[in-house]
């Protein structure tokens, strides 16, 4: 796997698994795997709650970690669960020939 996938990888897990450990109070599970050129990371925790995204703000300290996921995901679904809620993130394994590493699958 390139350098640049396993850093992305790496990244968007430690960013979902600090959330899930921040603002749920209960368990988190955390899954990867490969299929279609990406490498696939899906996160659940026991909060309900969606996170949003900040409006951008360059003199914020902090609360960056969805604006950093997106921008190294091919695609980012968030989906509310009978208990709590499922994050799937995709990092491509190559690089995106348009450019566009977020994509237009960003929900």
């Amino acid at each position: 796997m390139p350098d640049r996938v396993t850093g992305a990888v790496q990244l968007v897990v430690s960013e979902l698994v600090t959330n899930a450990l921040k603002y749920a109070s209960g368990p988190c599970l955390v899954t990867l795997s490969t299929g279609e050129g990406v490498v696939e990371v899906t996160a659940w925790d026991s909060e309900p709650h969606l996170p949003v995204a900040q409006p951008s703000d360059p003199g914020r300290v902090g609360r960056h970690g969805l604006e950093i996921v997106t921008a190294l995901c091919r695609s980012f679904e968030m989906h509310r669960e009978p208990v709590g809620k499922r994050i799937v993130a995709a990092v491509a394994l190559a690089d995106d020939p348009v450019g566009d590493e977020a994509g237009d699958r960003v929900r």
